[in-house]
């Protein structure tokens, strides 16, 4: 069996191990605007979704998530680079998010939350007005 060594991987698990153990992890992620909402892509290999937590306080939108590790007694590890904890990502979304509408989805260790935009925050198209000599143009009113 061939082994491969890299110090420095080993260095940076070890350091992880030491110092940020029992603190969430990252979870890395894509966000991107597609026509009316925006749509957030997370990887979270290996969690299994009933652990994924996701909430709404105002604007803050906070997404916990647990991997647990694998309980194998008698097993001798020969490496271990999943980590396993908690993982946490929190972001502020502004105001113009329809925060009721956010709906989530977990797939092939990916969760993909949907987020729409309000009515109000659209773009829309605003109609000029044409005024004649300082006076705004109205169109007269047939009476009868």
């Amino acid at each position: 069996m061939a082994m491969f060594f890299d110090p420095f991987r080993e260095f940076d698990r070890m350091a992880e191990q030491l110092f940020d153990r029992q603190g969430p992890r990252l979870m890395p992620m894509d966000l991107y605007r597609d026509g009316d909402h925006y749509v957030l892509s997370a990887d979270l290999p290996g969690i299994d979704p009933g652990s994924v937590d996701i909430d709404v306080d105002g604007q803050l939108l906070t997404i916990r998530a647990e991997r647990t590790a694998r309980s194998a007694e008698g097993v001798k590890w020969i490496t271990r680079e999943r980590s396993t904890g908690s993982f946490l990502r929190q972001l502020n979304l502004g105001q113009g998010i329809d925060t009721a509408g956010i709906s989530a989805t977990y797939d092939n260790g990916v969760l993909s939350v949907l987020i729409p935009i309000s009515e109000k925050a659209k773009p829309r198209k605003i109609e000029v007005q044409r005024s004649v000599g300082g006076a705004q143009e109205v169109t007269p009113e047939l009476t009868a």
